[in-house]
């Protein structure tokens, strides 16, 4: 289908891809797997005709399509989520438009026996007949299934799509390749933004798509259930392997041994060859000789072995001090921003020991319940710390708390204590912070490393109850191991927020789902809890599309219109309530200037009392800033 000849690719004259080939043939599911700044995206930008190589050349059917999907935002300003998903079928939408102006001309025109009349008609049938095969009365159908299974709810569909978060623009996005369904989809790191369920939506999707797929992403899991092909990139140079992700690393083991075994024989010969030139290089009588072996390693092709492979190294977290038998207790926990509960009757025990992991769609509470146990916000109901809990805790926006003018290497350093220091270059190299990257201020760092960096001072600290919210999200799939590996071994008590099923498979014993405003407990681990939903989910998928049979479609249009009336009386109500909040949030922070000038005198600094005001005003603030945030998220 796509021939792929002698393809380079060089940025300021350093070559990321060399004289590279391969073929794409209809229905291979290709995993594009090799370590950050590999090559993949920028492989995939070059397929899609985004970018054009330095030399060689891509072969392809003109009438060939093709669907990119980036990890780069998607701006599409100015349309609903419904009216930029229909541009999935704009082939159609034209189609449609030709046949009602025919209709038009036909009906207007009376030269009914001349041979233009003719070609109206037969244009016409033409035109009804490619509808027909298209099966266009389907598609509405189609796009509502694809926007419910990739997370978006009916009443979301007439929302703008200006009013959505990157993550779920590039849903729609997304939505529109699936249902285009082109020759090949070009897919970079398509479950970043998708919650689990979305996740299995579009495994199952993939699976039974008759179209070629070529896809990144660092979901292992996602890997082995869609592909049956792995290429990797290396040192500019691709290998090609018919076999899913799992299968791959295994035989990629073995390749990288028998790399390693000729590397280090030829480096021997090199050694050999270089003593022997240096001992006789003065000698007549070897002269001949000497010049033999001079052209002979001139003429040599070096083997060029990988970068060492760092899956090897095993962290450990420092020994966790003992707890107490119950490091929380939670009971009736309820939170709520104005009129929305995020959950209420929240009621549960984590024992000493547990892994446990928090599920369930975004926006249903997960991180919203982790700062409430860390009283970062206000909440009703109590949680109980329990006796000498140590926490540890990696927050989504962690990165921001580092100090900017260290370097990477200094901000471990910092940390670390006994035994590991002897280990840090390890560690960065293990989180991809080697040689030079580990000189870099933290201030040039992106958001992704910075993250990285956050997650390697948290393996330092020695603590009992680790809280860990989406601490796989800048990580790739060797690294993600690393921290698995690690946490498997931790002896203290674990709470994790995670899409990512690999990543709780085998680490987590209890599972929390959280959904409709209840958090309800699963004992087991993360497969049996998948498989329970499962079956939870077809059945509620039954009972929509029962619903959906029985819904006229003048029901619909009204519902349509009764839901926009709402959404714009919800949105000038939310606009109040954000600037009521703002207005509060400039009293507290006026009113903690004023206690802080208080506490900053001899008889301040000595007042119990006004040290607890200042304490309760800063939670007070906290909780209206999370507050402000979670309404502005909501606009």
């Amino acid at each position: 289908m796509i021939s792929i000849n002698h393809l380079t690719i060089e940025f300021s004259s350093k070559p990321i891809l060399q004289d590279i080939s391969f073929l794409i043939n209809r229905r291979d599911k290709i995993a594009l797997v090799g370590k950050n700044g590999a090559g993949k995206s920028t492989l995939l930008k070059t397929l899609a005709g985004l970018q054009q190589p330095t030399h060689g050349s891509i072969a392809m059917p003109s009438e060939l399509t093709i669907g990119y999907l980036p990890q780069q935002m998607i701006h599409n300003d100015g349309t609903t989520v419904v009216q930029e998903t229909r541009k999935a079928f704009n082939h159609i939408t034209q189609i449609q438009q030709r046949i009602q102006h025919l209709t038009e001309q036909l009906t207007t025109r009376q030269d009914y026996d001349s041979p233009q009349y003719q070609e109206l008609i037969d244009q016409l049938e033409h035109d009804n007949q490619l509808l027909s095969v298209l099966d266009a009365n389907k598609f509405e159908g189609e796009i509502e299934k694809t926007l419910l299974g990739l997370g978006f709810e009916r009443k979301d569909f007439d929302r703008q799509c200006s009013e959505f978060s990157g993550g779920w623009r590039m849903r729609i996005e997304l939505a529109k390749i699936l249902l285009q369904q082109p020759d090949l989809m070009l897919l970079d790191e398509p479950t970043n933004h998708l919650d689990i369920e979305s996740i299995q939506w579009l495994e199952q999707f993939l699976k039974t798509t008759n179209n070629a797929v070529l896809l990144v992403s660092h979901d292992r899991t996602f890997l082995d259930n869609v592909t049956n092909r792995t290429i990797e990139i290396t040192l500019g140079q691709i290998n090609d392997y018919n076999t899913n992700y799992t299968h791959y690393l295994e035989l990629r083991k073995e390749r990288y041994e028998q790399q390693l075994r000729a590397y280090e024989n030829q480096q021997k010969m090199i050694q050999e060859t270089e003593d022997f030139i240096e001992r006789f290089r003065y000698k007549a009588t070897k002269a001949v000789q000497v010049q033999s072996r001079i052209k002979q390693l001139n003429k040599l092709e070096r083997i060029e072995i990988e970068p060492q492979d760092t899956a090897h190294i095993h962290l450990r977290f420092p020994p966790a001090p003992r707890s107490g038998d119950y490091p929380i207790i939670a009971d009736e926990v309820e939170k709520s921003f104005g009129d929305h509960t995020v959950f209420s009757n929240v009621n549960f025990v984590v024992k000493r020991g547990e892994k446990i992991a928090f599920v369930g769609k975004n926006g249903e509470g997960k991180t919203t319940l982790v700062r409430c146990i860390m009283n970062q916000i206000s909440y009703n109901g109590t949680i109980k710390i329990g006796h000498n809990v140590k926490i540890g805790y990696f927050a989504q926006n962690q990165a921001s708390l580092l100090d900017e003018n260290l370097t990477v290497f200094e901000t471990i350093d910092n940390e670390a204590t006994g035994e590991i220091r002897t280990q840090i270059r390890n560690l960065l190299g293990a989180f991809m912070f080697g040689g030079e990257e580990s000189e870099k201020k933290v201030k040039v760092l992106s958001g992704g490393e910075r993250s990285r960096l956050a997650m390697i001072k948290l393996l330092l600290q020695p603590v009992n109850l680790l809280i860990l919210d989406e601490p796989t999200n800048h990580l790739d799939i060797q690294t993600k191991e690393i921290l698995k590996q690690a946490l498997q071994q931790y002896d203290g008590t674990l709470i994790v927020v995670s899409h990512d099923r690999y990543f709780l498979d085998g680490l987590v014993n209890k599972v929390y789902e959280f959904g409709g405003g209840k958090v309800r407990e699963h004992l087991g681990t993360i497969h049996e809890f998948l498989q329970k939903k499962n079956i939870s989910n077809l059945q509620e998928l039954e009972r929509k599309e029962t619903t959906k049979e029985t819904t006229t479609k003048e029901t619909q249009n009204k519902l349509n219109y009764q839901q926009q009336k709402q959404q714009q009386s919800n949105i000038r109500k939310i606009e109040r309530q954000i600037k009521e909040i703002e207005s509060q949030i400039t009293e507290l922070e006026n009113k903690l200037k004023g206690l802080e000038a208080q506490m900053a005198t001899p008889q301040g600094a000595a007042n119990a009392t006004l040290a607890q005001e200042y304490q309760s005003t800063m939670n007070l603030l906290n909780d209206k800033m999370f507050e402000w945030e979670e309404l502005s998220n909501k606009m």
